[in-house]
């Protein structure tokens, strides 16, 4: 197929050489110059990568950066035809998809939210999984691009469904991960050391794909970003916009933020959000270690 791909971030750049090794034809573009895919046509600006292509797909920051890519000077909307599919993968606001697919379907082109899981790992090895929102038919049709870079898709519903769910599932993890991080701040002040507190937490039922995952990184006190904590906070932001939008209080996410917006002050938004382990320890005087 024929794909323009925008966004050459810490996702998007290995997806779209995912999908160049799968046989796709790709063109490829990024925000900040000098970033390319081996294989894939480079393009100037998103309106040029889109040209005669059969599918546009993002994956950018957050969504003014996708309606600047659609809307915007040098945007793809120009680019648009009839038939064409605009896939984002960027983490962004429902209603936002709702109206920039409601945008797009006047010029006959169909919108489909896919946003991702599965971190830098998954990303680089092809085992992503996609929560997705649009029409049956269309993901159909999407199936060899969604197979060239990822493991599952699960279709959450119609468009903006897809983003919705997203944002349910980061709001889990991060309240996951800091419930973890308390608790190895606590247990390290209490003179419990990680690496003896880890083996009961994977035996027992508090174990979790979140710490399973984060617990080797901080261990390692590796806080290189597989998702940087200004990506979680901005999801976090989205998440509680959307729940206000619904009339849904969220007590417990509103106080992880408050966390995050002093790890922001701190200067840690490029470092994974497993750093925000790093502030409790600063509270409380300890340092979290594997043991001897």
């Amino acid at each position: 197929m024929r794909v323009a791909f925008l966004g050459l971030g810490i996702m998007g750049r290995s997806m779209a050489v995912n999908l160049v090794k799968a046989g796709h034809e790709v063109s490829a573009w990024n925000r900040t110059p000098g970033k390319q895919v081996e294989g894939a046509r480079s393009a100037a600006t998103p309106a040029e990568a889109a040209r005669e292509a059969e599918v546009v797909w993002m994956c950018v920051s957050d969504t003014k950066a996708v309606e600047q890519v659609l809307f915007g000077p040098d945007g793809v909307e120009p680019s648009l035809n009839q038939g064409m599919v605009i896939v984002d993968s960027s983490t962004i606001s429902p209603s936002a998809t709702r109206q920039f697919a409601e945008r797009v379907r006047t010029r006959g082109v169909d919108y489909v939210d896919a946003p991702v899981t599965g971190s830098k790992i998954g990303a680089e090895n092809a085992t992503l999984i996609f929560i997705v929102g649009g029409d049956e038919a269309v993901i159909e049709r999407l199936r060899p691009l969604f197979d060239a870079m990822g493991k599952q898709v699960f279709r959450m519903g119609e468009t903006s469904k897809g983003q919705a769910a997203k944002l349910v599932m980061n709001l889990q993890i991060a309240l996951i991960y800091e419930g973890f991080a308390e608790a190895l701040t606590l247990a390290t002040k209490l003179g419990v050391e990680a690496g003896t507190l880890l083996p009961l937490i994977q035996a027992s039922m508090i174990r979790s794909g979140v710490v399973d995952y984060k617990a080797p990184f901080v261990l390692k006190r590796d806080f290189s970003p597989n998702f940087p904590l200004r990506l979680m906070h901005k999801d976090i932001h989205l998440a509680l916009d959307a729940a206000r939008e619904a009339r849904v209080k969220l007590p417990g996410l509103e106080t992880v933020e408050e966390v995050y917006d002093l790890a922001s002050e701190e200067g840690y938004q490029d470092l994974d959000y497993a750093a925000t382990l790093t502030l409790l320890e600063k509270w409380a005087g300890v340092e979290v270690k594997a043991g001897s």
